[in-house]
């Protein structure tokens, strides 16, 4: 009698997805046209600032001294060169007073100075110690946005040569402006470099020209949507002009390991004989099951960044949480749709099949990600020395991170951007010409009834501190004063950082708030050290109650959050010894401001572990699959290798394309993030999944699998697998177990 074969099954979600592909498509079209017309403009919207703690001592001071002494807070300099004459010559004080004048006379332009009217006291410290330049000070006045625009309007009315003299525009905004500017302009260039470089790889990965437009379009669609939700979101919240980045690089990366996923594993399907529309829900039921479960994992890296009251690192949060839940629905739901519509097709190296009728011959699915004979001896060279490999990548990974035990923490200043920005080279004048580091010294806000004496008695209890060079002031106004501190070194060195605690401690007949460069980074540093034990905390629970649920293993889960947080020692070690110690910083064009920016380490380490999470479940996905089925655990480790290590490899590497892409940035923080992360990226999918956890999973061998008889039952009912179901593959499981629990009282 022969055997009638079952129809293959297809799940809710399949038919729901694939019911009318052709309209799902077009729907999907119709919202992305609306996403480009809601996010046009995001841009112009979002702030380059947002590094200091809004609740700060240092935050208020600095919003109470605009409001009451405008003066008192300069954001915007011009820096007036006399050439080879003295500042004092009559011309040329002639023409800074004309040009003081006018700028006085700007709309939207307040508490404009200079070193040609300043009182005696304060007149040192805007000319340079040559004589040759001096500074105009004053504060724009508005928000970011508005500022930018005054600036804009402005500039080109003062920079440049006015008779005797020459103007560079600087200071706070100009800084700020400029660098927004620069950021959306490589923003720009980097997906110049980054579309076409990863369609190239995508054609060499697939072996079909179909095939790799389909992640292309996924990333497309991830990105647009985001860059609306920002849009919406910049209406009651500030958002940074940073999070673009991430918005490109993630929304391309991660639909490129998505899509990398689904159509693998629909092409597998085809290849054994299956129909588009049966392939399709296995995919979805297999490789569907573990894009959304890598998602989250993503997703909670990045949404630890939202316990930080900074709105720069928030601001990712919501970037990035956004571009990947869109990354994942769009793989999820509109991949499918376009898969049974294309069916067989998509193996077509010829993008004129797409309007063909016919059925192609099939190709292999994914050459180049999917030969596993050289992983196969891969994993069984790193399984037979496995104490030799564990042991060895451990070692090079700790010896990699080593420099940044060395770490500096500082603010980022106009150092972040290029060297002939007008901005920076007014700024490197100021530090390099002028006493005392104009703009960067401390300001101490007195609140509350006092007397001249008592003034004069706090002043000369400060001037009396081991690092205080001089103390102007006071300014008085109703109840209000402020005095500004200089530092006897750098602005936010550690003496200067020191002297902020001792300037608080210093007792005073009245309220006193200090704010300043330094002041701000002791506050930055004070609230993300009091938050990180948190967020760490977050990530680490969270995680290891997502990959249990993924794998039904009490020691898989800790492994994998040990594991992840080693791979990134490399990453941490060479932006230090890159962008704080400046090596090679001519070869990448950058200037070393000597410090790593304080929010710059968490913001790397939430991405950086998101994305080695994701490799991370694709490996574990498939050994968990194969051991549900054989119950073998080497066998098991060997096969998830081979089946997905050229998969990871070929991820990370289209990745790390996009991320060395937005590395080419010409701000500093952007290179940063772009090159740190693609060599974390690197070295996660090349070293930590190919070498260090097979290895590992080895040496820890069927205990691997362990779990007391609850949290197996738990997992049983509520857990995740990349097989049919979590509750089907119970009974070919359960025989395996039973054996582990042997081999292990044994």
């Amino acid at each position: 009698m022969t055997e009638v074969k079952k129809p293959p099954r297809v799940g809710g979600w399949t038919r729901f997805v694939t019911a009318r592909p052709r309209l799902s498509l077009l729907v999907a079209l119709v919202i992305t046209a609306l996403a480009v017309l809601a996010g046009s403009g995001v841009a112009d919207r979002l702030g380059s600032g947002g590094w200091e703690d809004p609740d700060a001592e240092s935050t208020y001071a600095t919003k109470a001294l605009e409001r009451e002494f405008p003066a008192s807070q300069p954001n915007l300099l011009l820096l007036v060169d006399a050439g080879d004459a003295s500042v004092d010559d009559p011309a040329v004080a002639a023409e800074a007073r004309r040009i003081t004048a006018r700028l006085a006379a700007e709309k939207g332009v307040t508490g404009v100075g200079s070193y040609w009217q300043a009182d005696p006291s304060a007149a040192p410290a805007l000319r340079a110690e040559d004589g040759h330049e001096a500074l105009i000070t004053a504060r724009i006045t508005g928000e970011e946005k508005e500022a930018g625009e005054t600036l804009d309007r402005i500039a080109p009315e003062f920079r440049g040569a006015h008779g005797p003299v020459e103007v560079g525009v600087g200071g706070p905004v100009a800084v700020r402006h400029e660098m927004q500017t620069t950021i959306q302009e490589d923003l720009v260039r980097a997906e110049v470099i980054a579309l076409p470089v990863t369609l190239v790889l995508l054609v060499m990965v697939f072996g079909s020209a179909v095939a790799a437009l389909l992640p292309l379009g996924i990333g497309i669609v991830a990105i647009l949507g985001t860059n609306a939700l920002l849009r919406g979101l910049t209406e009651v919240t500030d958002v940074s002009v940073f999070a673009m980045n991430l918005t490109t690089a993630l929304g391309l990366g991660l639909a490129v390991d998505y899509a990398l996923f689904i159509v693998r594993r629909f092409r597998e399907e085809l290849a054994t004989g299956a129909e588009p529309l049966a392939a399709v829900g296995t995919t979805l039921r297999t490789a569907g099951r573990t894009v959304l479960f890598s998602a989250l994992t993503v997703a909670v890296s990045l949404a630890a960044m939202l316990l930080f009251p900074q709105y720069f690192l928030r601001s990712f949060a919501y970037a990035g949480i956004a571009v990947v839940l869109l990354a994942a629905a769009a793989a999820l739901i509109l991949l499918p749709a376009a898969l049974v519509l294309l069916g067989h097709r998509v193996n077509s190296a010829d993008l004129r099949r797409l309007f063909r009728r016919g059925r192609p011959k099939p190709a292999d699915p994914a050459p180049a990600a999917t030969d596993g004979r050289a992983w196969t001896r891969t994993a069984n060279l790193v399984m037979r020395r496995a104490p030799f490999f564990a042991l060895g990548t451990t070692a090079v990974l700790v010896l990699l991170g080593l420099p940044f035990l060395g770490v500096k923490f500082g603010t980022a200043d106009d150092r972040q951007l290029p060297s002939t920005a007008e901005s920076h080279v007014v700024q490197q004048h100021i530090r390099d010409g002028f006493p005392g580091s104009p703009g960067g010294g401390l300001e101490v806000l007195a609140e509350g009834q006092a007397t001249q004496a008592q003034y004069v008695a706090y002043k000369e209890r400060i001037a009396a501190l081991p690092e205080v060079l001089r103390v102007d002031g006071p300014l008085v106004k109703g109840e209000s004063a402020y005095f500004t501190v200089l530092p006897k070194g750098e602005a936010v060195d550690d003496p200067a950082q020191g002297l902020v605690d001792e300037l608080r401690a210093t007792p005073a007949p009245f309220d006193t708030e200090v704010t300043g460069a330094a002041a701000v980074l002791v506050d930055s540093k004070d609230a993300i050290a009091e938050r990180l034990p948190l967020a760490a905390a977050f990530i680490t629970i969270v995680t290891l109650l997502l990959v249990f649920l993924l794998t039904g293993s009490v020691l898989i889960p800790i492994q994998a959050v040990v594991l992840n947080a080693l791979s990134l020692t490399a990453m941490f070690g060479a932006v230090v010894w890159v962008f704080q110690d400046g090596h090679l910083s001519g070869l990448l064009g950058f200037t070393s401001p000597g410090s790593i920016e304080t929010t710059l380490p968490v913001l790397m380490f939430c991405v950086a572990f998101g994305l080695s999470m994701d490799y991370g479940v694709f490996l574990l996905s498939r050994i968990k699959e194969e051991y549900d089925t054989s119950g073998d655990h080497d066998q098991a480790v060997r096969h998830g290798l081979q089946r997905t290590g050229g998969l990871i490899t070929a991820a990370a590497v289209i990745l790390a394309v996009v991320m060395v892409a937005i590395g080419t940035s010409r701000v500093t923080n952007t290179k940063m993030l772009g090159l740190g992360i693609a060599l974390a990226v690197l070295m996660d999918a090349m070293i930590v999944r190919s070498l260090l956890v097979p290895a590992v999973m080895r040496l820890t061998g069927r205990a691997t699998w362990w779990a007391p008889g609850p949290l197996r039952r738990f997992h049983t009912r509520f857990g995740f697998s990349e097989g049919e179901s979590t509750a089907s593959t119970a009974s070919t499981a359960e025989p395996a177990r039973e054996r582990d629990k042997a081999s292990t009282r044994g």
